[in-house]
């Protein structure tokens, strides 16, 4: 059975078409986070975080040394920190943690590796800070969930320590588009189509490979990192790559929990307000977040 809640998005998605200007793509991303409020509970505020932009969001009852550090989707070319801050204030709130939203450069004007350095230098902001590593969880959504992977693998190639835990929200982590749901979810997908990621895999990677482990995290040695939580939807064209990760974590012994929820489109939980399986699974990433011994829905 079709999901009334996801089929009211399909509908507000195909009312606000995506435009060929990038500046009119990146006004519809933010349009669509504009229609969301901010609990007037949360505390906002705006940050430099090692030389990025950045806000913080803290709910009431929520520890301010555990933070989770959320990257945007927007196919490294969109997306702000103003289009997902309703999710970002809401996961934390579930997490009972602070959260510090990156406004990392975007492609085609900051092309690899821009992205990569702004999460790499936030990340030591926060542990310049006194956040110690295994109170910080990364999360990603999209791109964002790619960049969080490859900031992982860059952490530890450099002796870094490493967040606690990962949490990957439709994560593309394979800039090739080699997934068959490319192709066999691709009428059902309203968001993410082959030929629309090939650009932006053009726009971002400026030349490099896309099998470079820190470009395409599918290709990576995922070896020592922590504890990932993916979620995806059926209705994705980047089911596969949620899949291919999964089995790749765990051929590298990670701890990996793969969460395929039924008939959710790309980025599901950005529409949380509308969404009843969004929630649910906002209350998961909360309880991932915390490290609850059982998981929550």
């Amino acid at each position: 059975m079709a999901d009334a809640d996801i089929d009211a998005i399909r509908a507000l998605l195909a009312a606000a078409p995506r435009a060929a200007d990038l500046k009119e793509r990146r006004a519809r991303l933010d349009g669509f986070g504009a229609r969301y409020t901010v609990a007037s509970d949360i505390k906002v505020q705006q940050v430099n975080a090692g030389g990025v932009d950045a806000e913080w969001t803290l709910a009431p009852e929520s520890d301010p040394w555990r933070v989770l550090l959320f990257l945007h989707g927007g196919g490294y070319i969109s997306g702000s920190i103003a289009s997902h801050r309703h999710l970002v204030a809401q996961a934390g709130r579930e997490a009972r943690c602070r959260t510090l939203a990156l406004g990392y450069r975007l492609a085609p004007e900051h092309p690899f590796p821009a992205a990569l350095d702004d999460t790499l230098a936030a990340y030591r902001f926060l542990i310049a800070q006194g956040i110690t590593p295994e109170h910080i969880t990364f999360g990603g959504e999209s791109a964002g969930g790619g960049l969080a992977l490859a900031a992982m693998v860059s952490l530890r190639d450099a002796g870094d320590p490493l967040p606690a835990r990962a949490w990957l929200s439709s994560p593309w982590v394979d800039l090739q588009q080699t997934g068959a749901t490319m192709q066999t979810r691709a009428a059902v997908d309203p968001l993410i189509q082959k030929p629309y990621l090939d650009d932006l895999s053009a726009q971002y990677r400026a030349g490099a490979g896309t099998r470079n482990p820190l470009i395409s995290p599918l290709y990576a040695d995922l070896r020592g990192l922590p504890p990932l939580l993916i979620h995806v939807g059926t209705a994705e064209t980047l089911l596969d790559d949620s899949i291919r990760l999964a089995d790749v974590a765990g051929q590298a012994d990670l701890r990996v929990t793969l969460d395929i929820w039924p008939d959710m489109i790309h980025a599901f939980t950005l529409f949380y307000q509308q969404v009843a399986v969004g929630r649910r699974a906002l209350r998961q990433v909360g309880a991932f977040i915390r490290g609850a011994t059982q998981t929550e829905t």
